[in-house]
């Protein structure tokens, strides 16, 4: 199972509106020409930072501004805004066959692992600000 684009893509505008948004004017086609997709998939993506408190966008072509300290902004926080998954990360198999020695006891035996590996991602991404990764993308060398 993969992890939705939508995350990766939510973390790129909100790249660009902190890392731009200083000297231009952040707009949905300029970001769309970063992220190399349609403006309607980075308005979607702007309406939902917009919801989650993260952005504030000025009607027209004002453009985008973080709303909150990029400190304040974690790649949890942007994960859980742009629903990249809905519930569970791990999606269990419906009907195991009770009367199986192992149709009967694989939720058992998999249940805890899969909670716990989803605790692991979602520990990871909260220690990580979107701070941070405006400090490293400055660190490193220009595009070519």
């Amino acid at each position: 199972m993969q992890i939705s684009s939508r995350f990766s893509i939510a973390v790129h505008t909100l790249l660009c509106i902190a890392y731009f948004s200083p000297t231009r004017k952040v707009t949905s086609a300029f970001i769309a020409g970063s992220v190399s997709v349609n403006p309607v998939v980075i308005r979607r993506t702007l309406g939902q930072l917009k919801e989650a408190g993260m952005i504030s966008v000025e009607a027209g072509v004002g453009g985008a501004t973080l709303a909150r300290p990029a400190s304040q902004i974690t790649l949890l926080d942007i994960y859980h805004a742009v629903d990249c998954v809905s519930g569970d990360l791990f999606h269990f198999h419906e009907h195991p066959n009770p009367a199986c020695p192992v149709g009967g006891n694989v939720h058992a035996l998999l249940d805890g692992e899969v909670a716990a590996a989803q605790a692991a991602l979602e520990d990871r991404l909260a220690q990580t600000s979107l701070a941070d990764l405006i400090s490293e993308l400055k660190g490193l060398a220009p595009a070519q």
